[in-house]
């Protein structure tokens, strides 16, 4: 019999095997056998109905659903929407369709191992894909797709930070000699012709060392954010979330003029027709070709701030067109020249 008395109390329990599993708890208020099977009844409606939370008969949570929720969420409130549209396109197709309560701290810290290992990634990349799966896992939490975020126990990788990097004169001459390099091949026509594969970098780099902009900035500038007459390129959308001013060097006003190409942007990739979204392949083949080692196409924001500081500029005002929080953070660029601290205590013996 499923339901039975225990010992000398008079309390009546059931016990019963449903889908495999047991259950077995007493019967609250049951005083005789009849009321007793009346209530493992009551009991067994409602676990079949998954009211009592022992089975759930409802649909489990899954990734896609926290990922389209963390998308809306990112498309109206970030600024790295197509980044974030990259981590959870890897997570799908690290761990599947998962079910959202499957993921946990152990798997994470797998993932966080074998995303390292299978696409060498960087420890800073890594970080950003853990940053964005709390982020989405909190959005998942706050909708109550989940009790809470596994990522809690998940500590982040040690990120190795980079030396800040100057490019040299001499370093730059070689890289635009790479650069304008043409190379002989034999067309369709069987006759030879003249190719520059990397030629689509030179404005690129030119906008770089003559506006200390990032390259997502540079990749994203539109026409629509230059002022001509008064040579002023505002940038609207930046890092800090606040628009700067940037004037226009007599350099790169030659740069924007040859750049004219009736479309949206500035810089277009004559390939695709689109802004460049990626020029790691050919940027790093041509440091490589030019002897250029350790450097970063952010270096070139460096090289920028440092010759303008060097060459005089009053440290606000490159704290200005850097678009810099706070004028300590453009400080580092007046310790990275040794020469320039050689050239300063020499003056002592003077």
């Amino acid at each position: 019999m499923s339901v039975f008395k225990k010992g000398d109390n008079n309390k009546w329990y059931y016990r019963f095997q449903l889908n495999g599993k047991e259950y077995f708890r007493a019967c609250k208020g049951a005083v005789d056998q009849k009321t007793a099977l009346q209530y493992e009844a009551i009991v067994k409606a409602e676990i079949m109905k998954g009211n009592l939370g022992i089975i759930d008969n409802k649909p489990k949570p899954t990734l896609k659903e926290a990922i389209k929720l963390y998308l809306e969420y990112s498309k109206n409130n970030k600024r790295t929407y197509l980044c974030d549209l990259h981590s959870t396109n890897t997570f799908l197709e690290y761990f599947g369709n998962i079910d959202l309560q499957d993921i946990t701290p152990a798997k994470i810290e797998d993932f966080k191992r074998d995303v390292k290992k299978d696409r060498d990634n960087k420890n800073a990349t890594i970080n950003r894909h853990l940053q964005a799966l709390s982020k989405m896992l909190n959005i998942a939490v706050a909708n109550e797709l989940i009790n809470k975020n596994p990522m809690w126990s998940v500590k982040k990788l040690k990120e190795d930070n980079h030396k800040t990097r100057v490019l040299t004169q001499e370093e730059e001459k070689r890289l635009f000699e790479e650069i304008e390099r043409g190379y002989e091949v034999i067309g369709r026509e069987r006759k030879p012709k003249t190719i520059y594969p990397y030629i689509h970098l030179k404005p690129l780099i030119e906008c770089a060392l003559q506006t200390a902009m990032r390259r997502s900035e540079i990749f994203k500038l539109k026409w629509s954010n230059i002022d001509f007459e008064y040579e002023i390129i505002e940038l609207l959308e930046t890092k800090s979330g606040k628009s700067r001013k940037i004037p226009i060097s007599s350099k790169m006003m030659k740069v924007l003029e040859e750049a004219k190409n009736g479309t949206e942007y500035v810089f277009i990739n004559k390939d695709t027709g689109l802004p460049y979204n990626d020029i790691k392949k050919s940027f790093h083949t041509v440091l490589k070709k030019a002897e250029i080692k350790d450097f970063r196409f952010h270096d070139f924001r460096h090289t920028a701030a440092t010759r303008m500081l060097e060459k005089g500029a009053d440290i606000r005002t490159v704290q200005e067109i850097l678009g810099h929080s706070s004028v300590k953070v453009t400080e580092r660029y007046t310790h990275t020249n040794a020469k320039s601290k050689k050239s300063a205590i020499e003056l002592l013996c003077s």
